[in-house]
């Protein structure tokens, strides 16, 4: 099994256009800023009765293991992903335990590695059988889904929620309902709703969407009905009232922030002129700050926040950067005037120019973190260029974090040892290196005759592949915190089961980003 190569998500998904049992527990990863967009008759009273309610809905070895048919009809094997793009088995999950699956995805949080958060998502996007103790159901796929929306992969998130299909079941549409706010889409998430009378909408669901369809008149004998009955608080109250009739309050007093901010609670607040740009929001909600409704500055800022965390193409990022010529100077303006500067010598071919602009762009770029967009859409180019020493040396490294690291790498000549030691890296042959630092060590270990742990070879017999590849990637991670046992080995099990790319690319990452989480 390989994945050797494998395209990177963020650029295969660019390209997309993008019934179940209810459950009596949602899944561990749930959370906690999802809108309360639904209603089911434990929770709210309808203010609308002709409209029908809902139903609603450890260690390595197993501690039971029970067997299920495979192939049975069941969302939780839903992907985007078929196993001849991903080299995984189909069989991912194996005898491993739903509730253990589901905690391990709810644990990782892959920060620090760009090639780490590659092999997540392409991991949360397989198609693939659900574990064997598992009924058919949602659960995992909901605790794939969460785990896309807490690291801000909306565009992934939204394409998976459409192959299952968004009414399929209440909590299925629930967070189909707030991907859609956040794209702003909300338009098809509302006309879903009106059309699926198995989904009954909550009250500020109902509300904003009959407003937006111009139904002004339902929506206000609604929300009339709603306070006669006593179901919606005097604050929500008051931030449909602003919703609905924008132009009646003339206090100019901003409505006071929820303790959680939901996505319709971002939209309300935008539509009554008190947008949260630039609020310490969690990573998905960057999404809304991509929309032409915020500033330039708010724009670059959600693009670089969203690119951090691998879950948009890297051209979105360049063409954010390139659109404008920065009015200011200092901050985020420095690295957007030095992009800029970069982006005009490479396209003109300057070899002069591109030598002045690159170590500049490089410094702002690291100082960020975005080394991997950078080098995403600039190392073939720049590697075809004959640049100075200064220069070159970082197009070396430019090429090494880029997805042909390996060709791009090799046609530079490696003069120092620790060059040469990660030209041999992108070749996967560490023969003959000698380490000169602890990191470097404890990849070439890694990479050498380093034995697979115990606690993963009991998994592997018992084909839980998809674990094996969660505590993999969570060992390596530690090792940014100076575990370097666990780099060599995350990184040994990673090319036992035939992730060599994504091995490769980690230990380089570890030599050259300043990752320390």
């Amino acid at each position: 099994m390989s994945i050797d190569k494998v395209p990177r998500l963020a650029v295969f998904l660019s390209a997309l256009t993008l019934a179940s049992p209810a459950v009596a527990e949602a899944p561990l990863s749930a959370i906690d800023w999802l809108s309360q967009s639904l209603v089911t008759p434990a929770a709210q009273p309808s203010t609308a009765p002709d409209e029908p309610a809902v139903t609603g809905a450890g260690g390595a070895l197993p501690e039971d293991v029970t067997t299920s048919v495979l192939g049975q009809s069941s969302l939780d094997a839903v992907g985007i992903l078929p196993p001849q793009i991903t080299g995984l088995p189909r069989n991912l999950w194996g005898l491993g335990k739903a509730s253990d699956i589901e905690t391990l995805l709810a644990a990782q949080d892959p920060q620090v590695l760009p090639a780490l958060q590659g092999l997540l998502l392409t991991l949360l996007l397989a198609e693939a059988e659900p574990p064997a103790d598992m009924p058919a159901g949602e659960n995992l796929l909901l605790a794939r889904i969460d785990k896309l929306l807490s690291i801000g992969a909306l565009d992934q998130a939204r394409a998976l929620l459409d192959a299952a299909g968004p009414a399929a079941s209440p909590e299925l549409f629930r967070r189909y309902f707030d991907v859609a706010l956040l794209i702003g889409d909300e338009g098809r998430a509302c006309n879903i709703l009106r059309d699926s009378p198995g989904l009954s909408p909550a009250l500020p669901t109902r509300v904003f969407c009959l407003a937006r369809a111009g139904d002004f008149d339902t929506a206000a004998l609604t929300l009339d009905t709603a306070r006669s009955l006593g179901t919606v608080s005097a604050e929500d109250a008051a931030l449909l009232e602003r919703f609905m009739n924008p132009d009646l309050d003339e206090t100019d007093i901003a409505p006071t922030l929820p303790t959680v901010v939901t996505p319709l609670t971002l939209r309300l607040f935008e539509a009554i002129g008190e947008p949260m740009y630039g609020a310490p929001l969690p990573v998905a909600f960057s999404y809304a700050d991509l929309s032409d409704n915020a500033g330039w500055k708010a724009q670059i800022e959600a693009a670089e926040r969203l690119s951090r965390a691998g879950a948009i193409a890297p051209n979105l990022l360049l063409g954010l950067y390139t659109s404008q010529r920065p009015a200011a100077s200092g901050g985020i303006w420095d690295r957007v005037a030095a992009f800029q500067k970069l982006d005009r010598a490479v396209a003109a071919g300057d070899v002069r120019a591109t030598e002045q602009a690159l170590p500049a762009a490089w410094v702002e770029m690291t100082a960020a973190e975005l080394e991997v967009p950078l080098a995403s859409i600039y190392a073939d180019k720049l590697s075809k260029m004959v640049l100075g020493p200064e220069a070159s040396e970082i197009v070396f490294q430019i090429a090494l974090l880029s997805s042909d690291y390996e060709s791009l790498s090799a046609a530079r000549a490696s003069t120092s040892p620790r060059d040469q030691f990660l030209a041999a890296l992108a070749k996967g042959d560490l023969t003959g290196q000698t380490p000169t630092e602890p990191m470097a060590a404890a990849i070439s270990a890694g990479f050498g005759d380093a034995p697979i742990p115990d606690d993963f070879s009991i998994m592997l017999d018992q084909k839980r592949i998809g674990e094996v590849i969660l505590l993999a990637m969570s060992r390596i991670e530690h090792g940014t915190a100076g575990d370097l046992r666990g780099v060599t080995e995350g990184l040994a099990v990673l090319r036992h089961i035939g992730l060599e790319d994504a091995a490769r690319r980690s230990a380089i990452e570890l030599m050259l980003l300043d990752r320390r989480g």
